[in-house]
């Protein structure tokens, strides 16, 4: 049996209309609204005003473009999106918008046009925050990046560790055969040619020590060491290090734990990263020396809560001319450096890094041209004896 539709769908939504406005009255989650020909603001929804912040007073008769950053609003890409939706059909994607507030949440939305009679009289159009959505998205592929390069940095170091051990039995090999040459012969010509090959060899076993660094094969001595402390104690030597035209402050935050690591690597490390910074101020600056207590993550070899352990940052920055950031994933590489042919041998970094991880920590960098650079080793401390 049929009965007329007041009586089916019950009082106020037998007319088509109405039933259209409480739908759309009664979506929350989506701003669903509808412009004019020329993209001022016709209608509005509830769920605009949750979204966007705006009451429909406030919005209806302006132009859409508020919603859109100012960037975006001079380059057009309002009017461009418009344009889509009339030539196409229709216009979807996603971007930042603007809340009433001036905050920006990410969008996704759909513009469809509105014809009659062949004539476009406006437009409809649907927006969504997917702000959650894409901050999670964007936490995986961090996730997914920094996973990658932790792999690739351990396959670099197993092979860098193979070959180091290999070098370094070669170049024991050589130091000893040169100094029984040098024993065996009176020529002096002989004797300074053994020499300089000696020192040679000598600077071989000094960049072998690096790459074993790097590779997480030296052999470490750790002891409880006072961060603070060992930063006073080489005041001297940083700043001489440092050179005549660079400062170096110190920011270091009292009351510290002692750190669990082999005091000479981390003055090494030290060392290494204020000679970077000195080398990207040419023209001087300032060197930043601070420490700071720091929570995880945990690295990968210590597969545990990241409350778990404790740490210490000691954080080298600089005001220099900073790191392209297409090149960031690679400066902890052996051989990789940014410096000039004949500057540098790439392996400073690379010992930082090894350092770091074998002593249960890590290194990070942040950097961009222009805003300088800083390092960060992001140390464990002293295990409690309990």
């Amino acid at each position: 049996m049929q009965y007329p539709i007041a009586e089916r769908y019950g009082p106020g939504l037998g007319d088509t209309s109405r039933q259209f406005e409480l739908l759309v009255n009664s979506v929350t989650d989506y701003a669903i609204y509808m412009l004019d020909a020329e993209g001022y603001v016709r209608s509005w929804n509830p769920g605009g005003e949750r979204i966007k912040g705006y009451i429909a007073d406030e919005v209806i008769g302006t132009s859409f473009s508020r919603f859109y950053d100012a960037a975006d609003a001079e380059a057009g890409l309002p009017w461009t999106n418009l344009e889509t939706a009339r030539n196409e059909g229709r216009y979807s994607g996603e971007g930042w918008r603007l809340r009433k507030d001036g905050s920006r949440f990410m969008a996704s939305v759909v513009i469809d046009p509105i014809w009659e009679g062949g004539q476009l009289i406006g437009f409809a159009k649907i927006t969504r925050d997917v702000t959650a959505r894409y901050e999670a998205e964007q936490r995986l592929e961090q996730a997914r990046q920094s996973l990658l390069q932790a792999q690739k940095m351990e396959a670099i170091g197993e092979l860098t560790l193979g070959m180091a051990h290999d070098f370094n039995n070669l170049l024991t090999i050589i130091l000893n055969s040169l100094d029984a040459i040098g024993s065996a012969s009176a020529d002096q010509r002989i004797g300074r040619m053994v020499e300089t090959a000696t020192r040679a060899s000598e600077r071989g076993i000094v960049l072998t020590r690096q790459l074993l660094a790097f590779g997480r094969g030296q052999n470490l001595a750790p002891e409880a060491v006072d961060a603070n402390a060992l930063v006073e104690a080489d005041r001297d030597l940083f700043r001489r290090c440092a050179g005549d035209q660079v400062t170096v402050r110190h920011e270091l935050t009292p009351g510290l734990p002692a750190i669990h690591v082999d005091r000479a690597q981390l003055e090494a490390a030290l060392l290494n990263l204020i000679s970077n910074s000195r080398d990207a101020m040419p023209s001087g600056g300032t060197i930043t020396l601070s420490t700071a207590p720091a929570v995880g993550p945990a690295p990968a070899e210590h597969p545990v809560e990241p409350d778990a352990l404790r740490f210490v940052a000691i954080t080298v920055a600089d005001d220099g001319t900073g790191i392209p950031e297409e090149l960031q994933e690679r400066v902890f590489e052996p051989f990789f450096t940014t410096k000039d042919v004949g500057r540098g041998s790439g392996l400073g970094l690379s010992q930082v890094f090894g350092f770091a991880s074998q002593s249960g920590g890590h290194a990070h960098l942040d950097s961009a041209p222009g805003r300088g650079t800083r390092v960060t080793l992001v140390l464990p401390v002293t295990p409690d004896p309990r």
